[in-house]
């Protein structure tokens, strides 16, 4: 359980550092979705560029097995460098957006 409270400090805040920066262009609004109960973490855009919505997922975590999933990562550094600066060891991260096959060539967990 200490493990699992400490990722959960560790999404909330790596979400919270990049829910800081807002869009430079449109009226965008930053949305910060955290769900401790099944946990599941967003970091959302939503609003208007002009006449063009605006609906995009920059990030989405999970927790599950023990392990963060990034399911969505749409920064530059990438989120799984973050972790790794936080202490969260390679065979506890998944680069979820990768297809299992892919995964197994990466220095992350599989699944």
């Amino acid at each position: 359980m200490e493990k699992l409270e400490k990722y959960r400090n560790f999404v909330e805040k790596v979400i919270t550092k990049y829910a800081q920066f807002k869009p430079c262009h449109g009226d965008i609004e930053v949305q910060v979705i955290f769900d401790r109960e099944r946990d599941r973490y967003l970091l959302v855009h939503v609003g208007w560029d002009n006449k063009h919505r605006v609906r995009r997922c920059v990030l989405q975590m999970d927790i599950k097995d023990g392990k963060i999933w990034l399911q969505q990562d749409n920064t530059e550094i990438g989120m799984a460098n973050e972790f790794l600066e936080l202490g969260v060891p390679k065979e506890d991260i998944v680069l979820a957006f990768y297809s299992p096959y892919i995964r197994q060539f990466t220095d992350f967990a599989v699944s």
